[in-house]
């Protein structure tokens, strides 16, 4: 079984929310996440990994843009 964690979103419509994302075999998640607006993915935002320098977190994903 994978492992998880949640990272939270910063920035978009999504601002303050967390997704729960599977770690990959080096213990690291996806480099991004494309959050899905009320259309679906025509109305998707792309959100980039990033790591935290707070140490609060180990990383957040944050709002690049919409993804089309």
């Amino acid at each position: 079984m994978a492992s998880t964690v949640e990272i939270p979103l910063v920035g978009g419509v999504a601002d303050g929310q967390s997704v729960t994302v599977e770690l990959d075999s080096n213990g690291r998640p996806p480099l991004t996440h494309h959050h899905l607006g009320p259309g679906g993915l025509a109305e998707a935002e792309i959100y980039e990994l990033e790591a935290t320098v707070d140490g609060a977190q180990d990383w957040r994903y944050c709002w690049r843009g919409p993804a089309v």
